[in-house]
């Protein structure tokens, strides 16, 4: 097998995000789902992002900031998603290749808009997404560069590809040659909601081979499983062919085999500021460590570590580079 080029490839969807802090109050009142993601159209974009409060914009979409999370441990990333070539998407191509992420995707010359997330912050920071996915609903298998994927040690595809034909067919089609090419591929259930609309696809995916890896939190496993209780949820996921990933916000995660169960504990915060993008840079932190074949708990360290750097700022994407801070913790 050829020596990977690569650390980790993903491939999500390419949004930017705004973000605003905000009332419960002001979540009632435009009967928002707290801590939810939601899918909305232009027009209610508008209307939104109107009403909110002074905003920040920066790049997002969960696996994009996975692999700009992966490149500030100092690994290689790859990133496959839709723009259109407009200012938004523009910014986003600059802001993902700036930290030199690989970023091979051609944007879009006509269509929808970039994609745009609206995200508002409680004063507890939790957020709630609302998400126009524009030029995102263009992504298809023809986007997948097979060079890419081949040179790529994991591919990590998101969960919030399933709610577009196009993009499950570039979902299946980079899963696929992956494989073909001995690769790992990794999976992101990324939101509960989006676990109870295609939870049997979700599940065949697993079963089937295509997915290799699992991350998903408390939440989103219990409704993979449909359970309450979370120890039934995780006895089901042990019973898989998988390696699974469950985190648990300040109780750590839980690294999960056929053959055991390792709990890691989260890394230590002086102050909770905004939950975006948590489970985004653990996933880059486990998959850094995993590219590099490291143990499990050190992946998962790894992971805490990006967790507890991004849950501090506002914003999905970490201000200090990752590679220092895991340098002083002794990780590298």
């Amino acid at each position: 097998m050829t020596a990977p080029l690569y650390d980790v490839l993903g491939l999500g969807n390419a949004i930017v995000d705004v973000l605003a802090r905000t009332e419960d109050d002001f979540l009632i009142a435009h009967n928002l789902h707290k801590g939810a993601m939601r899918l909305i159209e232009e027009p209610e974009a508008e209307r939104l992002f109107e009403a909110m409060g002074p905003a920040t914009v920066i790049s997002g979409g969960s696996v994009a900031n996975s692999i700009v999370g992966v490149a500030s441990f100092g690994g290689r990333g790859a990133y496959i998603g839709k723009v259109k070539a407009d200012e938004v998407g523009r910014h986003f191509t600059h802001d993902i290749r700036s930290i030199g992420v690989h970023f091979p995707t051609a944007p879009s010359a006509s269509g929808p808009a970039t994609a745009r997330s609206f995200i508002l912050v409680t004063p507890d920071g939790e957020r709630t997404m609302n998400t126009y996915l524009g030029a995102c609903q263009n992504l298809g298998p023809e986007d997948v560069d097979p060079e890419t994927v081949a040179a790529s040690r994991i591919v990590y595809l998101e969960g919030y590809l399933w709610d577009r034909e196009h993009a499950k067919q570039a979902f299946r089609r980079a899963a696929q040659l992956a494989h073909v090419a001995g690769r790992s591929v990794a999976l992101t259930l990324s939101d509960s909601f989006c676990v109870d609309r295609y939870r049997d696809e979700f599940l065949d995916l697993m079963r089937s081979g295509a997915v290799d890896i699992l991350f998903a939190n408390e939440s989103e496993l219990r409704s993979l499983y449909q359970t309450a209780d979370f120890a039934t949820a995780v006895s089901a996921l042990r019973d898989e062919n998988l390696l699974g990933v469950v985190t648990r916000s300040e109780e750590g995660c839980l690294v999960v085999t056929r053959e055991e169960t390792q709990a890691v504990d989260a890394h230590p915060i002086d102050k909770l500021v905004d939950t975006t993008g948590a489970g985004d840079l653990f996933a880059a932190g486990f998959l850094f460590g995993l590219a590099r074949d490291f143990d499990a708990v050190t992946c998962a360290r790894l992971g805490g570590l990006a967790a507890a750097e991004v849950i501090q700022h506002v914003g999905a994407r970490p201000e200090a580079p990752l590679l220092d801070l895991a340098r002083e913790e002794g990780l590298l």
